[in-house]
């Protein structure tokens, strides 16, 4: 077990332990550049040689089928955000008709939350937290100023006890008579804590609250169980675990019992797809999460998925996640094992180190977290930054090794030993 890894056992104890290891062959799948690390894919997942054999194929449908790719192609264009979502739908634990990829991230947070936050009387309130994604907070202002509110008094931010971290018993405090939807990330992107999604739904509910989440960081890298938590609504990004690609189509999650439910930003692409071409201006939504679509779903955008989803369905995110998990604990281990999170190294980890609180990155803080970040990448070990500290580095379960991980942790300790660091410039770059 990798937990029986120590700083102690060394390189070979890592190497050892990926001869012959089962996600050996789906490392093979994907386009590792020889001679990089590459511990950024929480912000964007490498390329599989699934997911290009599906752009060919999809291509390859345009190029000799035209406009009868429609209903032509396998599977139907005309469905394929349908189809997708069917096969997501496993890793969220929800039916098949209550997933579909539609959008991108803000568009569907903006679809679903013009659906579902309806504020009456004093209950006003949208509960997020101070640590949140920047636009997810942008998009939240801009919904309450279109009800009329106003976002300085009715966007209510819990407050983080350590800068790192949002304790869930200060959410479920929050959550009283003024509140009428609490939306959180299910991981902080930033620290890597991964959220009571169950506790938070169930605490918002016994007072009458929509309870929906944000998890780009997240799906594709936990498993997670919307119907039996009961979730109103979720929505998340498949460019980061799921490998789809830069800027690919986003997905988003519709409880059942919501179904039948006018959204508040209807379009051609959520009508009923038996009828669809009736071209009626009477509408008639379809009656599952696929009338929250709005607009025509991009092909090119899509196909990466048909082929990245079929190395989750042959593994099973069960697997995903326990592999996931042993990656970090390696990490974490080899760091605190090393002595690096003393002097002269000082490192910190702003992950909680208990696995129902982690989702699939390590948070590494150093006050010289840029400069750290750019000496990583100069050495081919691939991170992002976050301000003000946080170095982030994410041992992906289908493609990073233990030696990866291993060799990641010896730059990290040569770059203080040889003060590589203080080469580096102290500001991030534009893409950080």
């Amino acid at each position: 077990m990798v937990a029986m890894l120590r700083y102690a056992d060394g390189r070979g104890a890592a190497q050892e332990k990926d001869a012959g290891d089962e996600f050996a062959a789906i490392r093979e799948r994907f386009y590792v550049q020889p001679g990089v690390i590459y511990m950024d894919g929480n912000s964007l997942g490498l390329l599989s040689r699934d997911a290009e054999a599906a752009v060919h194929h999809v291509l390859n449908e345009w190029k000799t089928l035209g406009i009868d790719g429609w209903m032509g192609a396998d599977p139907p264009w005309f469905f394929l955000g349908e189809e997708l979502g069917r096969r997501m739908a496993p890793l969220v634990g929800a039916e098949p008709d209550e997933v579909v990829v539609a959008g991108g991230t803000t568009i569907n947070l903006h679809a679903l939350v013009a659906t579902f936050y309806q504020p009456t009387g004093t209950r006003r309130k949208i509960l997020i937290n101070e640590l949140d994604f920047p636009s997810d907070v942008y998009a939240l202002e801009g919904q309450i100023a279109l009800r009329g509110g106003e976002p300085e008094r009715d966007l209510i931010k819990i407050r983080s006890r350590d800068g790192r971290t949002i304790d869930e018993d200060d959410i479920i405090a929050a959550l009283d008579a003024d509140i009428a939807l609490v939306l959180m990330p299910s991981v902080l992107y930033r620290s890597g804590q991964l959220l009571d999604i169950e506790r938070i739904t169930r605490e918002a509910h016994a007072r009458g609250i929509v309870a929906g989440f944000d998890c780009a960081h997240s799906v594709g890298s936990v498993p997670h169980r919307f119907d039996e938590w009961d979730v109103d609504f979720a929505f998340w990004c498949n460019y980061k675990y799921l490998n789809a690609g830069p800027g690919s189509v986003g997905a988003l999650y519709v409880n059942r019992k919501h179904f039948g439910r006018q959204p508040a930003l209807p379009g051609w692409w959520g009508y009923d797809k038996t009828r669809q071409f009736d071209m009626s201006h009477e509408w008639q939504g379809a009656g599952t999460a696929g009338a929250w679509q709005i607009s025509t779903l991009s092909m090119l955008s899509a196909a990466p998925l048909i082929g990245s989803l079929r190395i989750f369905e042959e593994l099973g995110i069960a697997a995903v996640r326990q592999r996931s998990l042993e990656l970090t604990d390696y990490l974490i281990t080899l760091l605190k094992d090393s002595g690096m999170l003393e002097p002269p190294y000082n490192y910190a980890i702003g992950t909680p180190r208990e696995h129902h609180r982690r989702g699939g990155h390590v948070a590494v803080e150093h006050e010289a977290g840029p400069q750290i970040n750019a000496a990583l990448k100069s050495r081919g070990v691939i991170p992002d930054f976050r301000p003000p500290n946080v170095v982030r580095l994410a041992p992906i379960a289908l493609y990073t090794s233990f030696t990866d991980v291993w060799d990641t942790v010896q730059h990290l300790r040569d770059i203080i030993d040889t003060g590589d660091y203080r080469l580096q410039p102290s500001e991030r770059s534009v893409v950080a």
